[in-house]
């Protein structure tokens, strides 16, 4: 199988490893980049084939290609690629407004466009999909809190594209996980309410708070993400009838509160990544069910920033 990336960060570079551990010499990685850098690929040995910077030299007979650039690319790259490769991995956010206009891309019906939405495959989230009946829970309370300066150690958060509203950057879609779970369990709310802003110290012009109010038609649910944060915060309460649960996402673990028994969902850190690019390459060999595509995407993205 022949496999391009369009962009090289941090998840990029996660996304190479782990499938190279997967599947191995089945699989031929070339990458894409824009311009020539310092070689931070190196520290990926051999695992890519062929680094390319001219588009006219890329190959075109790419079965997967990946796009992993900043967000506000993802869109026009996907335009410029499309006759490049037959099925596409789309880092979140699908794209910067969840308004572009899909039919201009062409999509075609025989392919796979699919948009990471990693979280769904953790422990935590698969044991609240399978164990919970959520009939009975009459409200939630999410929360996402981290520090972003701590967020890429020996990189300067200023620089990022977290940081810089032009790239795509801000909590409300930086933290678009929170939502992808949430519409996953739940569905998609009837009403959201949201207050989404910049009111910290740090050094961005990107939005470093996000506050959402939402209905769904037998329970409410409270979200709040937020770049500064100094102790790491990632979980959900879920109040119901019988029990208060929390699920936490960093220390991978669920509590019922009243019962006061706990379920350890402990794992090795690219195990849930792994499980999607598993489920991603069965779609393509299979025909399996694409669980968030472009149209799917686009509308968590809507809600998440405040256009619901």
């Amino acid at each position: 199988m022949k496999v391009c990336f369009i962009g090289f960060g941090s998840i990029a570079g996660r996304h190479i490893r782990n499938i190279k551990a997967m599947y191995g010499e089945k699989v031929q990685i070339d990458l894409f980049r824009s311009r020539q850098k310092e070689q931070d690929t190196d520290r990926l040995g051999d695992m890519i084939h062929e680094i390319y910077y001219d588009r006219d030299r890329l190959p075109c007979d790419y079965d997967v290609m990946f796009i992993t650039n900043p967000t506000r690319l993802h869109y026009s790259t996907l335009m410029e690629f499309h006759c490049y490769g037959r099925h596409f991995f789309i880092e979140k956010p699908v794209f910067e407004t969840g308004r572009e206009d899909i039919k201009r891309l062409g999509l075609r019906p025989e392919s796979v466009y699919y948009v990471a939405c990693p979280l769904r495959y953790t422990n935590v989230i698969q044991y609240l999909r399978k164990n919970i009946d959520f009939s009975e829970i009459y409200s939630i309370r999410c929360i996402s809190s981290s520090y972003l300066p701590d967020w890429r150690p020996g990189t300067d958060y200023r620089d990022s594209y977290s940081a810089r509203k032009e790239l795509g950057g801000g909590v409300s879609i930086d933290l678009i996980h929170e939502w992808d779970y949430l519409c996953y369990l739940l569905g998609e709310p009837e009403r959201v309410k949201s207050m989404i802003a910049r009111k910290s110290d740090l050094e961005i012009d990107s939005d470093d708070i996000a506050v959402y109010v939402a209905e769904y038609r037998d329970k409410l649910v409270e979200l709040h993400l937020d770049y500064f944060g100094r102790v790491p915060v990632r979980k959900l309460e879920l109040l119901g009838r019988r029990e208060v649960i929390e699920a936490d996402l960093i220390h991978e673990r669920i509590r019922y509160r009243k019962s006061g028994s706990t379920v350890e969902l402990a794992e090795e850190r690219d195990a849930y990544q792994k499980r999607e690019l598993e489920y991603f390459f069965r779609m393509i060999r299979q025909g399996t069910a694409n669980p968030n595509s472009i149209s799917r995407a686009c509308r968590t993205l809507q809600i998440a920033r405040g256009e619901w």
